[in-house]
């Protein structure tokens, strides 16, 4: 599925009852991903409602449900070329983007 055209409510929505799916289809209640993320109930619920949850909180929770290489694979650099490779050597010692002068126009 392509999402390039997705909102990002839509994006948060699909990806909610992705997780719900993914947690009923391994037999799990709520409580017990809640139990062996270390978060609590309400925790999970907000997450497969699309409430307002911490990052750290759906890792641990995809993570529960067998789901690292998705995590690993979220934001993994694009290397295409040895011009990708170049940059994404160098952004790795480089912690800041340096504002061109044009930004903010």
């Amino acid at each position: 599925m392509d999402l390039t055209l997705s909102k990002p409510d839509e994006i948060v929505k699909l990806l909610c009852e992705r997780l719900r799916k993914e947690r009923l289809l391994q037999q799990m209640t709520q409580a017990d991903v809640a139990a062996r993320a270390g978060i609590g109930v309400n925790t999970v619920s907000n997450l497969e409602s699309g409430r307002n949850v911490g990052f750290e909180n759906l890792v641990r929770v995809a993570m529960v449900l067998g789901r690292g290489k998705e995590l690993e694979a979220l934001f993994a650099p694009r290397i295409d070329s040895l011009d990708d490779l170049r940059r994404f050597e160098q952004t790795t010692t480089r912690q800041r983007v340096k504002k061109s002068a044009h930004h903010g126009e």
